[in-house]
C-alpha cells in the first residue's frame, strides 16, 4: 500500500463510553438521591431512584482518582485526577466552580473535617507514596494554584482503601504490607503496629484495607487470609489490642462502618455482602449472589443506602435492610473478549463477551448495558485454576433473527457445544433453538451466516475448524404431530488437502463462499458447494479474510501472518495489488466501499482507510494506540453525518470503534473537544410552540377529531418570550440577577401578542355587525314556512363545511330573500 502525505488529522480519536465505574469507591449525596462515581476522565452523576446518568462532570484531562463531597457545602463535589488538579463542582447543575492546580499526580482524595480549607491526598514521591495535606486558598478566581502542602505520612500504600480517617478527623490510619500506622493530629503522635512474626505466614496475613469507626476509637482492618481485625487502644504502643472476625475464605477487598457506626460491612471475591453488628460481632447477616467479586463498599450519609462495586463494572445500590434497590451496569470488562465486536441488527446494541459464560448487549447511544444473555447456563465458580466453560465464538444473521454461539471447555480433551438461538418477539430476547454437541473435532476458528436480504430464504451457516473441515448448516423442519418446530442440521462438509480451515466469509450477495486453508484461499459456489478456484500467493498463513462491498464487491482481501495485505480481482482471478503491512485487524464498512486496517509498525498502531480498487489510503492516522488493537467494528449511523472535508467522508455513514488489548473502547469523531462538551451538556427542552402537558394531550386529541378533512388547524400563538423563559428557567439560580429585576421581564414575556387585523377584515366585521341588526328586524316579517324551509336546508352544521366570512355574507343575503311565492298555487 502506497503511503501518501496526509494533512493534520481533522478526525479525533476519543474514548467512547464503557469506562470503568468501579475504579474508585462511589460517593452518595447527603440526601441519598444521587450517586457519584469516577469513570475515566470524568465523574458520572446517577440517580439512585432511576439508575439514569443525570450529569457527566467533564473537565479533567486524565484519569479521575478520587471524589468527595465538600464538607462546607453538600451540594458541591471535589474531584482529583492524575492531571494534578482538584476541581470543585456544583453537581446539581453540572457546573465547574473552581480548579485548584497542585501540579502533582493525585492518586486518592480525602476530605475529613480536620480543617475546612484543607484536603488530603496520596501523591507519588521518590520510590514511595506519601499522604499529604493540601491547603486550598480562598480566591475569587476560577483557577487557583494550590502548591502549599505538607507531608503527613511517609511510605503509604497508593490504594485509597489503605488509608482512612477516624472520629471526625482526629486521627488517620494507614496500612501497608504487615504494618498499621496511626497519626493523631492534635497530639502530633505517630504509632506503628506491625503484626508479630508468629502471625506472618507468608503474605497471606498482609493488610488489604482499613476503616475507622465514626464515633469510637476503633480501627477495622481487612487481610488477605479473609480475617477482619478490630484494633483498640492504639494510642498506646504497649496497651493496644485487637480481636479477629473470620468468615471470608479469601482476601477481604473492602470494609466500611455505617454512618452511625452500628454495623461493619465487608466484601470480597465471594460476591457476598456481610453485615457485622458492632458490639456483638457473633451476629452477622448476609446478602449473597451479588455477581462478581466486590471491589468497593460505600454507605450514604443518612444511612438509607449502601453500595457495592463489583469487578464486572457494576454498582449495586442496596437498602439498609439488605434489599436490592438498583443496579448500575457498565460495559463488563476483565474477561477476555474472544467473540469480537458485533452489532445486534434488532437492538443496535454492541455485543461481546460479558461476565463469564454470557454475552452482554451494550447500548452505544446511552452508554448502558441492556441485558446479559446466559449462553453457558451454568453456575460460575469464583475460584482460580478451574477450567470453566467459555464463550469463544458468536455471530448474527443479516436480520438479527438468529444468533450462533460456540462454547468450549478445555480439559484432557476439548468439550465443545454450538448453540443456535432465535429471537423471541414476546420475550424481546433470544431463546435456545438447537444445541449441537461436538460440531467439530477441534477448535472452531471462524463462522459466518450467508447474508441474504430475502427473509423468505432459509438461513445458512458455515463453520470452519482446525480439524481441516468446514461445515454448512441449514435450517430444516422438525415438526411432528405434537408441535411445529425447526432445527439446524449439517448439509455439507468440505475439505482441502487435509489443511486446517482458518477463516470463512460470504460475498455480499451470498453467491460465493471463501474459506482459507492455512496458506490457500478457496472459493466455493454457495448453491452447489462446488470448488471454483484457489488463490495461493504470496505465501503465508491467512490471518484475515473479507470481501469488498458495493462497487468493490468483485474484490477479495486477505492479510497474512508474515506481513502482507493482498487484494484479488474475482472477475479475472488475478492478484490486483499487494502491500507489505502487518495487519492486526481488518474491518469492512457494510454501508460503503471503505475498509479499515490497523497495522503494527513497531512504533505504534496505525490506522489506514482505503478502498479495494485503489491501493492508496483515503485516510491515515498514526499512533492511534500504544497497545495492540484486538477488534474493530463499523457501526451504521441512524442519520448520515455531514462531512465537509475529504478526509472525513469515510465517517459519513458509519462510525468506527475499536477495542484495545487493555479493553479500552475507542472511536473517531469529527467534532472538537469543545463541540462534544457542548453537545453533552445540552438539556432537553420541549418545543416552544407545543405545550406538552397531559391536559394539552387530551385537548389536542379532542380538537383533532373536530377538524374536518381538508382544513388545517390553526395553532394558538404562544408568548414571544418563551425562549427567554426557557433560558431563565434553565439558568442556575446562583448566577441569576435579583428577582425584582426579572419581574417585569418575566411578566412581559407571558403576554400573548395581539393579532394585527387588516383593514379589509375590519371592514367585513363592521358589515357583519350591521347585517346582524338588519337580520333581527327582517326575521319578524318572514313567513313561518320560509323559516322552516330554510332551517330544514341550512341549520344542520355537521353537514356543512366551515364557511369563510365572505361566504357567510352571501348566505345572509339569500336568507333575507322572500321565497314565499314558490308555495302559492
Amino acid at each position: 500500500m502506497v503511503e501518501t502525505a496526509v494533512p493534520p488529522p481533522s478526525v479525533r480519536l476519543v474514548p467512547y463510553g464503557g469506562n470503568r465505574i468501579n475504579y474508585r469507591k462511589p460517593v452518595f449525596s447527603i440526601d441519598s438521591k444521587y450517586l457519584f462515581c469516577a469513570s475515566g476522565d470524568l465523574v458520572k452523576v446517577y440517580s439512585t431512584a432511576t439508575e439514569e446518568c443525570i450529569h457527566e462532570l467533564q473537565g479533567h484531562k486524565d484519569l479521575v482518582t478520587g471524589i468527595q463531597l465538600n464538607p462546607q457545602n453538600h451540594l458541591q463535589l471535589y474531584s482529583a485526577s492524575l492531571d494534578g488538579t482538584i476541581k470543585l463542582w456544583d453537581f446539581t447543575d453540572g457546573i465547574l466552580i473552581k480548579t485548584f492546580s497542585v501540579n502533582v499526580k493525585l492518586l486518592a482524595l480525602y476530605t475529613p473535617a480536620v480543617d475546612l480549607n484543607t484536603v488530603f491526598a496520596i501523591i507519588p514521591s521518590v520510590k514511595v507514596f506519601q499522604l499529604v495535606s493540601i491547603n486550598l486558598p480562598k480566591s475569587t478566581a476560577q483557577e487557583v494554584d494550590a502548591k502549599d502542602f505538607s507531608v503527613i505520612l511517609e511510605d503509604v500504600c497508593q490504594s485509597p482503601k489503605s488509608t482512612a480517617f477516624g472520629r471526625e478527623g482526629d486521627y488517620v490510619a494507614s496500612v501497608k504490607r504487615l504494618e498499621l500506622q496511626v497519626f493523631f493530629f492534635k497530639k502530633k503522635k505517630h504509632f506503628r503496629f506491625p503484626l508479630s512474626a508468629k502471625q506472618c505466614r507468608g503474605s497471606s496475613n498482609a493488610f488489604t484495607c482499613v476503616a475507622c469507626h465514626p464515633k469510637e476509637d476503633c480501627i477495622a482492618t481487612g487481610h488477605q487470609d479473609g480475617k477482619i481485625r478490630l484494633w483498640w487502644k492504639f494510642n498506646d504502643k504497649k496497651e493496644y489490642t485487637y480481636s479477629s472476625l473470620h468468615w471470608h475464605h479469601d482476601a477481604v477487598n473492602d470494609l466500611i462502618f455505617s454512618t452511625e457506626g452500628t454495623v461493619l460491612l465487608s466484601g470480597g471475591i465471594e460476591a457476598v455482602l456481610v453485615r457485622w453488628w458492632f458490639g456483638s460481632e457473633s451476629r452477622k447477616d448476609f446478602l449473597p449472589r451479588l455477581g462478581d467479586a466486590i471491589e468497593h463498599i460505600a454507605t450514604s450519609p443518612d444511612g438509607v443506602f449502601h453500595s457495592t462495586s463489583h469487578s464486572d463494572n457494576k454498582i449495586v445500590i442496596i437498602k439498609s435492610s439488605l434489599q436490592l434497590s438498583a443496579i448500575i451496569q457498565g460495559l463488563v470488562k476483565g474477561q477476555e473478549v474472544m467473540t469480537g465486536l458485533m452489532i445486534d441488527p434488532k437492538s443496535k446494541a454492541l455485543v461481546l463477551n460479558g461476565k463469564p459464560g454470557h454475552l452482554q448487549f451494550f447500548s452505544l447511544q446511552t452508554d448502558k448495558q441492556l441485558y446479559n444473555l446466559d449462553i453457558v447456563q451454568q453456575e460460575h465458580i469464583h475460584q482460580s485454576g478451574l477450567n470453566q466453560t467459555k464463550v469463544v465464538k458468536a455471530a448474527f444473521d443479516f436480520h438479527g433473527t438468529w444468533l450462533v454461539t460456540v462454547e468450549e471447555r478445555m480439559d484432557d480433551e476439548i468439550e465443545q457445544q454450538m448453540k443456535l438461538w432465535t429471537y423471541n418477539e414476546k420475550k424481546q430476547s433470544f431463546v435456545l433453538n438447537t444445541t449441537i454437541c461436538t460440531p467439530h473435532e477441534s477448535h472452531i476458528s471462524s463462522l459466518c451466516f450467508q447474508n441474504l436480504n430475502d427473509s423468505r430464504s432459509p438461513p445458512t451457516l458455515v463453520t470452519a475448524s482446525l480439524d481441516g473441515r468446514f461445515k454448512v448448516w441449514i435450517l430444516g423442519d422438525d415438526s411432528d404431530i405434537y408441535r411445529k418446530s425447526v432445527c439446524w442440521t449439517c448439509d455439507f462438509v468440505g475439505t482441502y488437502h487435509k489443511l486446517q480451515a482458518t477463516n470463512c466469509c460470504f460475498s455480499e450477495d451470498g453467491s460465493l463462499l471463501a474459506v482459507s486453508f492455512e496458506q490457500i484461499i478457496t472459493l466455493w459456489d454457495a448453491n452447489t458447494w462446488d470448488l471454483k478456484c484457489t488463490f495461493c500467493q504470496p505465501p503465508g498463513n491467512i490471518r484475515h479474510l473479507a470481501f469488498g462491498r458495493l462497487s468493490c464487491s468483485k474484490y477479495l482481501l486477505a492479510a497474512t501472518d508474515n506481513g502482507f495485505l493482498c487484494c484479488w480481482n474475482l472477475l479475472c482471478c488475478t492478484l490486483e495489488w499487494s502491500a507489505q503491512l502487518n495487519v492486526m485487524t481488518l474491518q469492512v464498512d457494510p454501508l460503503s466501499e471503505n475498509v479499515a486496517v490497523f497495522s503494527d509498525l513497531r512504533r505504534g498502531i496505525d490506522l489506514f482507510i482505503f478502498k479495494p480498487n485503489e491501493p492508496r489510503p483515503l485516510y491515515m492516522q498514526k499512533n492511534v494506540s500504544d497497545v495492540p488493537v484486538k477488534w474493530a467494528l463499523f457501526v451504521p449511523r441512524e442519520l448520515a453525518e455531514d462531512c465537509n472535508s475529504e478526509s472525513q467522508q469515510w465517517l459519513a455513514r458509519s462510525q468506527l470503534y475499536f477495542l484495545t488489548d487493555s479493553q479500552d473502547l475507542m472511536t473517531f469523531s469529527t467534532k472538537s473537544v469543545e463541540e462534544r462538551l457542548t453537545l453533552s451538556s445540552k438539556q432537553l427542552v420541549t418545543e416552544e410552540n407545543v405545550p406538552m402537558t397531559p391536559f394539552h394531550v387530551l385537548l389536542g386529541k379532542h380538537r383533532q377529531r373536530q377538524i374536518k378533512p381538508g382544513f388545517e388547524a390553526e395553532q394558538a400563538a404562544l408568548p414571544e418570550g418563551s425562549a427567554a423563559i426557557n433560558e431563565m428557567l434553565h439558568t442556575p439560580a446562583h448566577v441569576l440577577p435579583n428577582a425584582s429585576f426579572l419581574c417585569s421581564m418575566f411578566m412581559n414575556s407571558l403576554l400573548i401578542p395581539k393579532e394585527v387585523k387588516s383593514s379589509k377584515e375590519e371592514q367585513e366585521e363592521v358589515e357583519m355587525e350591521s347585517e346582524k341588526e338588519e337580520d333581527e328586524s327582517d326575521t319578524e316579517m318572514n313567513l313561518v314556512e320560509d323559516k322552516q324551509e330554510v332551517q330544514k336546508v341550512y341549520s344542520s352544521e355537521e353537514l356543512l363545511p366551515k364557511l369563510t366570512k365572505s361566504e357567510e355574507k352571501e348566505l345572509k343575503k339569500l336568507e333575507r330573500t322572500n321565497y314565499g311565492w314558490l308555495f302559492t298555487v
